[in-house]
């Protein structure tokens, strides 16, 4: 059975829906803030065009660095299938969210199938996390310890910066732990691949990631995989590209579509007063707050 409320009062939902939508008929900058599926984020946009509002993600700023990556810079990615088939060494960058750290255990736990035999001594895939000496790293098979490149505290950018350096062959202020090991690994490596997400991760960090995969690729193979922040998140991503050609962040304050990261950040909307009216579409049940004024 389905519930609303109107403030703090239950009520019928026809009538929840008509005050919900006299509110959004007044309004002058209506925000919209997504937590739903792809048929959500479909009807969601659809009403966005209706009214004028812009729309993101509840976790707009992980969505954003890991939307930015593809629009800004380019990225060379693979499959979560063809890594499980292929990737003779993985190699995890910076801390992934908790729901994917079953993926990289199974990774541990087995081996390529069209990749060739010869993985290792201990014919395995070879695990690396790269990140500060406090990145927790997700569990691996067996009690296995993924090798750990780091340069000490320096951040994930700084580290990746080093690692790329390192790599062509030049010179670093703090050498990359267990850097010997790595290349030796890589050199041996018929396709590694490096797992990332936009969770914990700088956009620059992202950036010089991918840039190491490109020096990688002048004489082997390599790529990436990307390990959505927020799945929901980044199938809402891809439905409002296919639908308006812009990822989120989008805004029709203007009758048309129109994509900007900074001004269409509905959290920096909402602090800076600019938005009148917020909603709220999520697949989970969403508890009415007590109201203020009109963005409660």
């Amino acid at each position: 059975m389905a519930v609303a409320w109107i403030g703090n009062r239950e009520t019928l939902v026809e009538r929840a829906a008509a005050h919900a939508a006299a509110l959004l008929g007044s309004s002058r900058c209506p925000v919209f803030s997504l937590d739903t599926d792809i048929h959500g984020t479909r009807a969601a946009i659809a009403l966005a065009e209706r009214v004028g509002a812009a729309y993101d993600h509840a976790e707009g700023a992980a969505v954003s660095r890991e939307a930015a990556l593809f629009t800004d810079k380019g990225a060379m990615t693979v499959a979560p299938g063809e890594t499980r088939r292929r990737a003779d060494v993985v190699v995890i960058v910076g801390e992934l969210p908790q729901i994917h750290h079953q993926f990289v255990a199974e990774l541990s736990a087995t081996i390529p199938d069209l990749a060739a035999p010869d993985l290792s001594a201990r014919n395995q895939r070879e695990i690396f996390v790269v990140g500060s000496n406090e990145t927790s790293a997700p569990q691996l098979s067996d009690g296995r310890t993924a090798t750990l490149l780091s340069c000490g505290e320096a951040g994930l950018g700084a580290t990746l910066a080093a690692l790329r350096a390192q790599w062509r062959g030049r010179q670093t202020s703090r050498p990359v732990s267990n850097f010997d090991d790595f290349a030796k690994t890589l050199a041996a490596a018929h396709f590694p691949v490096f797992l990332f997400s936009g969770d914990a991760t700088e956009g620059l960090a992202l950036e010089m990631l991918q840039g190491l995969i490109t020096d990688l690729n002048r004489k082997s193979r390599a790529s990436g995989l990307h390990l959505p922040a927020s799945e929901n998140g980044w199938g809402s991503a891809l439905a409002s590209t296919w639908m308006t050609g812009f990822p989120l962040r989008t805004g029709f304050a203007r009758g048309f579509p129109e994509f900007d990261p900074w001004r269409y950040d509905v959290a920096r909307m909402i602090a800076a007063g600019e938005a009148d009216l917020h909603l709220t579409i999520s697949s989970s049940i969403v508890r009415p707050q007590r109201k203020r004024n009109r963005m409660a």
